[in-house]
């Protein structure tokens, strides 16, 4: 499933992507931009609803809180995040993770996190950030369970 945020939705685009979901946002969009988007076979989550009303896959978003929003979009489209796609995207490109070598990560994370993190290291190779799995996963993890995401077991590792 591909989404195209628009512009209210910054924060939604976000933790559609920390769910694995391909999510385009930008700050502005021409309409052009958005219909030449959706034809891209992605939905519109907007909170505009008269302006894409003619739009089949647009959906329309009521709730003004993002953890609402989340569930909102997914109920209505039916959708069960699956774990295994969640933290493989970057969460500022949108671009798939790609785990790096231990050389690699030796050399651009500290070395306490290397040791800690070894083999879960990833990098987005658009943007040159290195990530792995700290405290900010932790509380996003902790943050999709309160919303009622997150399974309903301690069977994921949080590191």
């Amino acid at each position: 499933m591909k989404f195209v945020v628009d512009s209210m939705l910054g924060r939604l685009a976000t933790w559609l992507r920390v769910l694995g979901y391909d999510t385009h946002y930008q700050s502005y969009y021409l309409d052009e931009e958005i219909v030449g988007l959706m034809r891209q076979n992605r939905w519109l989550a907007t909170r505009r609803s008269t302006r894409w009303e003619q739009c089949r896959k647009t959906v329309c978003l009521h709730s003004e809180q993002v953890g609402e929003q989340l569930k909102e979009l997914l109920a209505k489209l039916e959708l069960q995040p699956e774990f295994s796609g969640w933290f493989t995207r970057c969460l500022r490109c949108n671009v798939i993770l790609e785990t790096v070598a231990d050389e690699e990560a030796m050399e651009k994370v500290p070395e306490y996190v290397f040791y800690q993190s070894r083999g879960k290291i990833k990098v987005c190779r658009s943007c040159g950030r290195y990530l792995w799995p700290g405290s900010h996963r932790n509380r996003m993890l902790k943050q999709l369970t309160a919303w009622g995401f997150a399974l309903g077991n301690d069977s994921y590792d949080l590191t």
